[in-house]
């Protein structure tokens, strides 16, 4: 490399005032200085290579216009040497002169697009296109200008802080940037300002924080402000740019107000009639906090010692609304007088000593009469009267009255659907009831009837009551036979046989039971074979009591008995006080002559006892077989004795007697007086069966 040449690039940068702008200019003397100084240095045979130094060019310089030169030792200015330029923005923003190397811009530069760009400069002959020097790098860096303003990142900027925090209570940051480079001048130094929103609110200048200025803001005097920020570049000095941005603040509720009533008193009215649970109205105690700072309840304290009213705190509106808690009476109380109470739920114990958080206040009630039916002072009303009452007879008096203070008299009437029949009438002045007909236990019992009291005034209110009367039962009714007796009697019935069970009825209601005392009419006519017995209970006994000759026997020995089997026996039967006689005809069934007799033998069986509805003379059937066995047990004579043809019937429906064998009965058995401590099953028949000795005839 001995006859090395060194590829000179001369770059002279004029800077204007400001940096505005400036011009790389390279003078033909000092263009011969350097040639000297080159070939000076190269007799000095010193190694020579590509020398550079950063090529600075202001953005935004105006185009076109040159900013360097590339130069070669051995350049003599014969047009030798070609000179070429390739990499970034090379031909297109940078373009060279390929025989003076001169170095031109095509275009404005823009820093904040790109800061520098790097290229590569070759120096060639031109006829042996071989490189006269080796490829080099070089860097173009353009030079910043303040050309852009700073802007605020992350808008909108909204903060809240609570109301009465103390001054220099942080609110927000606010943050700028500018494009500028911030490593050349103060194109991107920045500082903040506070434009409105003073004297409550300043800002840091370098960092944008902005503090509270003003103690013990208050959000009930004031809720919102708007803070307007300025950010200047330049450190503020005068042609620097500058951007704006407005800050929303807000005061966040805390609890230091209490609820305030408007007003010391408040008055309500209500109607007497109003149910329980009406509404009479609200009431509020204003609270100038929000949330759950206003939340607050009511309380009653009554003055008068009663709980007739409550009050309820609507979450919705925070408002207190009485109720009726308990029916109102006009003529009781017209009246009430009540105190409120409001009182927050949440208190903050740091404005306890600046505030009172509660409040009274006095609610004033007033009742309003409403016209009332009348009253009645019972109800219901229940009357026993007697049904032998005459006409006219005074039953009871209702009452009813008018409870308002206007008194009303008052009309009574019976409704007549409860009294369609007019037993009863009442005095429609002063409410009097009388009989009005005949009364008959056994036809009605009790009437039910209703009452009506109405006002002798416009309005007419009535109100109803009950009155049930009860007829209390007097002896007016004869006891009947329970049925139309028709019993039938054998002609070989021995004496002291029972032939019929008799009972009786009475319509009358008894207290403790009828008491029926029965006994046979004193009459010519009545036939003494037969007697009645009462055994103390409502069946009688009708007896025979000839005892040494039976029917038949009679009939043998004269014929004026015949007779005696069709006539009627007259009974007579009665309670205390009353009597009645009825007739019992007694028959027997007729039988066809026997031809053969039998002996006389003492019987042990004693009850012949027969119901009219099982035999009688209708049942043509079983009267002909009844004959014809008769007949057949007379004509055999191998029969059994006469006891062994007995007929058994029912006592009756649900009879507990149970059953009784003829065949281990005996008139004379000294068994028999045992019967009398049979118990229920016998007891009733128990006179009958062993005391036939004691029977007295009429």
């Amino acid at each position: 490399m001995d006859n090395c040449s060194a590829l000179h690039v001369l770059l002279m940068i004029s800077i204007m005032p400001g940096w505005l702008g400036g011009d790389f200019i390279i003078s033909k003397k000092q263009h011969e200085i350097r040639s000297s100084e080159i070939s000076r240095r190269s007799h000095l045979r010193v190694r020579r290579g590509w020398i550079w130094s950063q090529i600075f060019v202001e953005e935004e310089d105006p185009t076109p216009r040159k900013i360097g030169q590339l130069k070669s030792d051995y350049d003599t200015g014969d047009f030798t040497i070609k000179y070429i330029l390739s990499g970034e923005g090379a031909s297109e923003i940078f373009k060279i002169d390929e025989y003076t190397g001169d170095i031109y811009l095509s275009q404005r530069l823009d820093r904040e697009l790109k800061p520098f760009y790097i290229l590569q400069a070759q120096a060639i002959n031109r006829s042996s296109k071989q490189p006269v020097e080796p490829e080099s790098e070089f860097i173009i860096k353009v030079q910043d200008i303040n050309d852009n303003a700073p802007e605020f990142i992350n808008e909108p900027y909204v903060s809240s802080i609570p109301e009465m925090c103390p001054t220099g209570t942080t609110v927000i940051q606010v943050t700028a940037t500018d494009a500028d480079d911030p490593m050349f001048g103060n194109n991107a130094k920045l500082i903040y300002s506070i434009l409105e929103g003073e004297p409550y609110f300043s800002v840091e200048p370098k960092t944008g924080i902005i503090v509270t200025s003003w103690p013990n803001m208050d959000r009930e005097a004031r809720e919102t402000y708007l803070v307007v920020v300025q950010v200047k570049d330049m450190l503020g000095l005068t042609g620097g740019y500058s951007a704006t941005t407005t800050v929303t603040i807000s005061l966040m509720d805390v609890n230091d107000n209490g609820p305030t009533f408007q007003h010391n008193l408040y008055t309500f009215a209500i109607s007497e009639s109003a149910p329980v649970g009406t509404t009479l109205g609200r009431i509020m105690a204003d609270d100038g906090d929000v949330g759950l700072n206003a939340k607050m309840n009511y309380s009653l304290e009554d003055l008068e010692e009663s709980s007739t009213f409550t009050i309820q705190t609507d979450p919705d509106t925070q408002e207190g609304i009485v109720i009726l808690a308990q029916p109102l009476d006009y003529e009781t109380k017209r009246r009430f007088v009540i105190a409120v109470e409001a009182i927050n739920e949440n208190i903050d114990t740091r404005f306890m000593s600046a505030y009172e958080f509660r409040d009274r206040t006095t609610i004033k009630i007033t009742v309003t009469n409403v016209d009332e039916p009348p009253i009645f002072y019972e109800t219901p009303y229940n009357w026993k009267v007697l049904e032998s009452a005459q006409i006219g007879t005074q039953v009871g008096t209702v009452y009813a009255k008018d409870t308002d203070t206007t008194n009303n008299a008052i009309r009574y009437s019976i409704l007549k659907s409860s009294d369609t029949r007019q037993m009863f009438k009442i005095d429609p002045s002063n409410g009097t009831v009388y009989v009005a007909n005949l009364l008959d236990r056994e036809t009605a019992a009790w009437y039910n009837l209703t009452i009506n009291a109405r006002e002798n005034s416009d309005e007419q209110l009535s109100s109803s009551v009950s009155l049930r009367i009860t007829l209390l039962d007097i002896n007016d009714n004869v006891p009947t036979l329970s049925q139309d007796y028709q019993p039938y009697v054998c002609e070989d019935t021995q004496a002291g046989e029972l032939i019929e069970l008799i009972s009786a009825t009475d319509a009358d209601d008894p207290v403790d039971g009828h008491h029926f005392y029965f006994s046979m009419i004193p009459d010519k006519h009545i036939n003494p074979n037969f007697t009645i017995r009462d055994n103390q209970v409502l069946s009688t006994l009708m007896l025979a009591v000839r005892k040494y000759k039976t029917l038949r026997q009679e009939k043998m020995a004269t014929q004026e008995l015949e007779t005696v089997e069709f006539s009627e026996k007259i009974l007579s039967f009665a309670i205390p006080n009353t009597e009645s006689t009825q007739t019992v005809p007694l028959r027997h069934p007729r039988r066809r002559e026997r031809k053969l007799c039998r002996e006389e033998v003492t019987t042990s069986i004693r009850m012949s006892l027969r119901h009219s509805h099982l035999i009688g003379p209708e049942d043509t059937v079983f009267q002909q077989f009844i004959m014809d066995r008769l007949a057949e047990a007379d004509e055999d004579p191998y029969v059994p004795p006469f006891d062994c043809m007995h007929t058994y019937t029912f006592e009756g429906t649900g009879s507990v007697t149970g059953s009784l064998s003829s065949l281990e009965s005996a008139i004379f058995d000294p068994c028999m007086i045992q019967t009398h401590d049979a118990g229920p099953h016998l007891l009733p028949l128990s006179p009958w069966l062993g005391a036939a000795a004691d029977e007295t005839s009429f």
